[in-house]
């Protein structure tokens, strides 16, 4: 035991074996500057705050980031609130003399706005988003971004009749890309929620790839944006296939090009959380706002009615159970505070 071999050594911080296997004292080291320590670097929130500098160039991403096609409408809301002033001023002049009747709810007739974040209305849906790419088209930068050749009509159409050679220079109205989007979720049987994603990809799509959308190549930039939601968000996909029987002159092997390079451009980034799904919804109803899109109305029916009271009462009855269950985990609380400890008596 009393050998130096010996491995009963004592595990105290201030010994340590020397190279002879002999026990000396520890000496502490000196102390290290902030420098030398590295507690100069950024913390990862400083790096975080980095990131935050870039988020407008990727709104798709970022719940807090504007969307580019509010910011792009933004440059006609003076002509707009114009046009709604004079408007409000002509209704009232209307009211006036008895020509014109607004919707109001009474006891007999409720009105209610049944587009909400969880279920959009369709109609009004792709109103909007065909808004929104009016807005991408008309105020798209002049000097012009990156070319995709898979996105140009011209090398690339969806007809077999002949494409102008001005293609590329008319801005669509926004009726006639409300009528391409609306024709592809009639056929397709697409709901609302997918069209809000398709706007989503759709600004992804030219904020990762830099290229503009313009009167040469909004179709197919919408029709991949389109393709690509449908699959990500319906659980039931519609196929590749069933586009070509819509667009009757497209091949499937285009089809599946135009997925692919999609999905290349968007960097295989095709999540989309709930914050940002939820910031388009809204700055979507702010567009229609702006520019007088009328949010649909629809009378209270005597289903729709039960089913909301349906809905409160069971909402109702979790409230009382709630506070019942509240009261009486207060009640044993005050009795556990009544009670008085006495000493025990041990035998």
């Amino acid at each position: 035991m009393g050998s130096t071999n010996s491995c009963c050594v004592s595990s105290s911080p201030k010994l340590r074996r020397n190279a002879h296997s002999r026990l000396e004292s520890y000496n502490p080291e000196p102390e290290l500057s902030r420098e030398d320590t590295g507690c100069n670097l950024q913390h990862i929130s400083d790096r975080e705050n980095v990131d935050e500098l870039n988020m407008e160039y990727n709104p798709s991403d970022h719940p807090r980031a504007s969307t580019i096609f509010l910011s792009k409408s933004q440059t006609d809301v003076r002509e707009k609130r114009k046009s709604v002033f004079v408007n409000h001023l002509t209704h009232i002049d209307e009211s006036k003399h008895g020509s014109t009747r607004r919707k109001h709810s009474s006891c007999s007739t409720i009105f209610l706005d049944d587009n909400t974040v969880s279920q959009p209305n369709l109609k009004f849906t792709i109103k909007c988003v065909s808004l929104a790419i009016y807005y991408h088209i008309k105020n798209r930068d002049t000097d012009g971004g990156m070319r995709q050749d898979i996105f140009d009509e011209k090398l690339h159409p969806l007809s077999k009749s002949e494409v102008p050679s001005d293609y590329d220079r008319h801005d669509p109205e926004q009726k006639q890309i409300y009528r391409f989007v609306r024709t592809l979720f009639s056929a397709a049987q697409l709901t609302a929620e997918c069209a809000i994603v398709t706007l989503v990809y759709l600004e992804r799509l030219l904020t990762y790839a830099e290229i503009d959308i313009g009167p040469g190549n909004w179709k197919r930039i919408v029709l991949g944006a389109i393709l690509l939601a449908s699959k990500v968000w319906d659980d039931q996909a519609v196929w590749n296939v069933d586009y070509c029987q819509i667009l009757k002159d497209i091949t499937v092997e285009d089809m599946n090009e135009l997925e692919r390079q999609f999905l290349e451009l968007l960097q295989f980034n095709i999540n989309v959380p709930s914050s940002v799904y939820a910031k388009y919804y809204f700055d979507l109803r702010s567009l229609s706002e702006t520019n007088s899109l009328s949010i649909p109305l629809e009378p209270l029916s005597r289903d729709k009615a039960q089913r909301l009271e349906a809905i409160s009462r069971l909402c109702d009855d979790k409230y009382k159970d709630a506070r019942r269950a509240a009261k009486k985990r207060s009640a044993s609380v005050d009795n556990l505070v009544g009670l008085r400890w006495v000493p025990a008596i041990l035998s």
